[in-house]
């Protein structure tokens, strides 16, 4: 893994992550269409990756397959690296995860980033449409291995899969006689728990802390992380990054409502509701019981909203305490205006280019 560097200003690497937020009264087509705008900018202002994350059943995000945005941002980016942040692994093949990675890389070398979940991204039925295997949790540690050794082609004598190669890939280049490839997929864990934060200290790679989901431990994570990384060949020492929920306007009321709507769908979703984004006119509107209201304010909250500069304050803050190398903006809001402004509010903030 190559050291990202610092642009502009901002005392920290900065990303984004967008989880194609579609709120009531926008289409799925006009969503995808606000990501590949979104990208763009990001890919402009010098951020270094923009990560997609895995979402069902949800009216709220509509990416179920980060994977097929991230081919079609290949040919509408130039710079920035693409990920996949994250796949939830339990829900596929690792054999199918890996061809389509190395399709990926292929089509953007030195570009491409895989983070890796074991989290369902929905609820338990669907879970259990996708999963079909109820244990596929308990074995997250030998799918990740089961995919490293299809991504590397370097799976030890004995494996039932050892002559089964995922192509594109190391064997496809040595079968057809051409070099073999000079850059490879980045491949994260992910996760918001000690539990990941073993795994990848164990597999000598980087580690992404997920602190959008709610008030985890975050400190312990990464003391656990850094206490116990082995180094490897893809990663000399640890390095880490946290992705958190932001909303930056000129007017910080504003960021506010943008940040009160998914704090609703949250709400939601605790009812037993679909996750839905709802205009911030009618989450003012809504006639909340004092625990719903606490619930509303709490994951306002959680997200960092407000003028950018108190936005940057709030990531200063947070990479302080955490001693993170890199911060991914979770974009957040039912407007996509409002999550675009957020990603160049927060570049005009730090002095990152104008290309």
């Amino acid at each position: 893994m190559s050291k990202p560097s610092l642009s502009g200003t901002a005392p920290f690497v900065l990303s984004v992550l967008d989880n194609a937020l579609t709120g009531v009264g926008v289409s799925a087509q006009e969503s995808y269409d606000e990501v590949i705008s979104l990208a763009q900018l990001a890919d402009r202002r010098g951020y270094q990756r923009f990560w997609m994350s895995e979402h069902h059943a949800m009216p709220g995000a509509s990416i179920p397959s980060p994977q097929l945005m991230m081919a079609r941002l290949t040919g509408e980016t130039t710079r920035i690296r693409l990920g996949a942040g994250g796949i939830m692994l339990p829900n596929h093949v690792p054999l199918v995860i890996a061809e389509q990675i190395g399709m990926l890389e292929a089509m953007a070398p030195g570009r491409i980033d895989l983070g890796l979940g074991r989290a369902p991204g929905t609820d338990g039925a669907t879970a259990a449409a996708l999963r079909r295997n109820h244990a596929a949790n308990d074995s997250f540690p030998e799918q990740v291995a089961e995919l490293l050794g299809f991504l590397g082609n370097d799976f030890p004598e004995g494996h039932p899969y050892k002559d089964v190669p995922a192509v594109p890939g190391p064997w496809q280049a040595e079968q057809n006689r051409v070099p073999q490839p000079e850059t490879s997929a980045d491949i994260w864990i992910l996760g918001s728990s000690p539990y990941s934060a073993q795994l990848a200290a164990q597999l000598g790679r980087p580690y992404a802390f997920a602190l959008q989901f709610g008030s985890a431990d975050i400190l312990t994570a990464l003391r656990i992380y850094r206490e116990n990384f082995r180094p490897s060949r893809f990663l000399a020492e640890p390095y880490s990054l946290v992705s958190v929920g932001v909303v930056a306007d000129e007017d910080r009321v504003e960021a506010r409502r943008q940040s009160a709507s998914g704090a609703m769908a949250m709400l939601r979703m605790f009812q037993g509701k679909p996750y839905s984004l709802l205009p911030p006119d009618e989450v003012e509107a809504y006639q909340a019981t004092f625990q719903e209201r606490q619930i509303i304010e709490e994951y306002t909250d959680r997200n960092i909203h407000g003028t950018a500069a108190e936005v940057a304050k709030g990531l200063e803050k947070l990479q302080a305490q955490t001693s993170v190398n890199e911060v991914m903006l979770v974009v957040n809001g039912h407007s996509r205006r409002a999550q675009a402004r957020t990603v160049e509010l927060i570049a005009d903030h730090y002095g990152m280019p104008t290309n």
